[in-house]
C-alpha cells in the first residue's frame, strides 16, 4: 500500500493528480499544517523536513516532488505517466527540476521569505519580486518547455500534473495567463480531466 501525506495548496497535489492517473490502491494522508502537524514528532519521523509531499512505500519514504512523480511513473508502467526513451526522459526531469528548484522557490518568496531572511523588509522586497520572477517563469515555460498539447507534446506525462500546481500558483501570484496561451490551454484541458476533478475537492 501506498500513503502520500499531503496539505491543501501545496505541491502535494501534482503526485495525487498522478496516483489517480495510474489508477494507483492508495491512501491519501492530510497533514494539517494550520495545527503546525508537519512539525509533530509523528510526521517528523516520516519527513524531519517538516515539508510535504511524502510519499510512504513498502521500499521505504521518498520526499522531493520530481522524485516522487518519477518514481509513480516508474512502478505504474502501464500508465504510460513518463516518456520511454532516456533522453525524453531526462527532459521530463529536467522540466520537473525546473519547477522544483527555480519556479516554486519563486513563488516561496511570496509567503515563505523567513526561509531566506529574517530581515522584514527584506521579505517585503521578496514578496515585491514574486510576480515579475513567476512572469519571467511563465515566458520561459510558454516559449522553452511547453511543446503543447501537454508538456512533453502529444501525450500527456507526470509533467503535466505538476505544471497545473505551478499554473494555479501563477494565477494567484499576479501572472496574467492571458499573455500565455499555451499555459492556459493547457490549465483548461487538465481541469477535464477525471483525475483532476477527483481529487481537486480535498485541495481546496
Amino acid at each position: 500500500m501506498i500513503t502520500l501525506c499531503y496539505a491543501k495548496g501545496t505541491a502535494a497535489l501534482a503526485p495525487h493528480i498522478l496516483l489517480e492517473d495510474a489508477g494507483a490502491d492508495y491512501t491519501a494522508r492530510l497533514v494539517d499544517f494550520g495545527a503546525a502537524e508537519q512539525q509533530s514528532a509523528d510526521y517528523l519521523a516520516i519527513n524531519p523536513k517538516g515539508r510535504v509531499p511524502a510519499l510512504i512505500t513498502a521500499e521505504g519514504t521518498l520526499t522531493e516532488t520530481p522524485a516522487i512523480l518519477a518514481y509513480i511513473a516508474q512502478i505504474f508502467p502501464d500508465a504510460n505517466l513518463a516518456p520511454g526513451n532516456r533522453f525524453s526522459f531526462a527532459q521530463a526531469q529536467a522540466f520537473n527540476i525546473y519547477l522544483a528548484a527555480t519556479v516554486h522557490v519563486n513563488h516561496a518568496h511570496k509567503q515563505r521569505g523567513s526561509r531566506w531572511t529574517d530581515d522584514t523588509d527584506a521579505q517585503a522586497t521578496l514578496r515585491d519580486k514574486v510576480t515579475a520572477n513567476m512572469t519571467d517563469c511563465a515566458r520561459i515555460i510558454e516559449h522553452h518547455y511547453l511543446k503543447g498539447p501537454w508538456v512533453m507534446g502529444p501525450t500527456y506525462s507526470m509533467c503535466d500534473a505538476y505544471l497545473f500546481v505551478i499554473t494555479r500558483w501563477m494565477k494567484g501570484d499576479g501572472v496574467n495567463l492571458d499573455d500565455f496561451p499555451a499555459i492556459s490551454r493547457h490549465f483548461s484541458a487538465m481541469q477535464e480531466r477525471a483525475s483532476v476533478r477527483k481529487v481537486m475537492s480535498m485541495h481546496m
